[in-house]
């Protein structure tokens, strides 16, 4: 059971409140967590996907007096900024992020513009202003500074609230992200999890699960956990070529029938970062995802 009743607003820490989407699936867990940051002026961290009743249960968390200055998007999934237009309609406040979908890819993913990514990308989203890494947007009672953290989708961002971080999908409170390319760079994912893991945090706020009150060991738990995805699939090619078919098969046995066609866009991730790392290399012409793959 979720500690978090889906529209029902929870302070979570001193000026954040937290209002769950009631959109729970294997991908999103409990649901999309909303934050609403502040006081009298608020900002609004992640929207969420495009419910009428999310919408009313945000507006119903206002105090009197109190209303939305600002919206803050992570990133352009379909469970995370949907909601942003309507909202922004609503009242009167400015959307923004780092840009549209597609904006801040990898040369790598770029290259692989053709393939489906496989996951619900919100193709329609644009904000009114765009965000990089380091600018901060403040009123009389918060500041959030945007940290562009790519890996998970191109255009990912974290948002700084002081040791606070709202970590959107780069670190989840429940199970690793997925990097599906060419949205996701398992390259750029590894980094920014390194890039994190220095940074101090007291918390971290995720859009999905529960808080994480051990930053630094919740983020050394997901580098290890990709090492070790990244091993298995090292053993998996060694005997000869494989497909990525036949490399889900090997490398992901203790992972749910569910969440399969998940762990074989993970598994395309890794081979994409172990190809530019010279480890691993394509065997044949063959388009992805279906050429073979030999180690190097």
């Amino acid at each position: 059971m979720t500690p978090f009743p889906a529209g029902t607003p929870i302070e979570i820490a001193p000026d954040v409140r937290l209002v769950r989407a009631d959109n729970p699936s294997p991908m999103t867990h409990w649901g999309t967590n909303t934050f609403l940051v502040g006081r009298g002026a608020v900002a609004v961290i992640d929207p969420g996907p495009a419910l009428p009743h999310h919408l009313e249960a945000i507006l119903a968390a206002l105090a009197p007096g109190e209303r939305i200055s600002h919206i803050f998007v992570t990133h352009a999934h379909m469970d995370h900024s949907p909601l942003a237009r309507p909202l922004a309609e609503a009242t009167g406040a400015p959307v923004l992020a780092f840009g549209p979908a597609g904006s801040g890819r990898s040369v790598r993913m770029t290259g692989l513009a053709g393939l489906e990514g496989g996951e619900g990308v919100d193709r329609a989203f644009t904000p009114d202003a765009a965000l990089a890494d380091g600018m901060a947007v403040e009123s009389d009672h918060w500041r959030l500074a945007a940290l562009h953290t790519p890996g998970h989708m191109g255009g990912h961002l974290c948002f700084a609230l002081g040791d606070l971080l709202f970590s959107g999908d780069h670190v989840m409170g429940w199970a690793p992200s997925l990097v599906s390319p060419p949205e996701g760079d398992m390259t750029d994912y590894m980094a920014q999890l390194e890039r994190l893991r220095e940074g101090g945090w007291h918390r971290l706020l995720p859009a999905h699960g529960a808080m994480i009150d051990d930053p630094e060991e919740r983020i050394a738990g997901l580098i290890t956990h990709r090492r070790a995805r990244e091993a298995a699939i090292l053993a998996a090619l060694a005997p000869g070529p494989a497909d990525l078919t036949t490399l889900t098969a090997l490398v992901y046995q203790d992972v749910a029938p569910a969440l399969l066609p998940a762990a074989r866009r993970n598994l395309l991730a890794h081979l994409v970062d172990l190809i530019h790392r010279g480890a691993a290399a394509r065997a044949d012409d063959a388009p992805l995802p279906e050429t073979r793959f030999h180690l190097l």
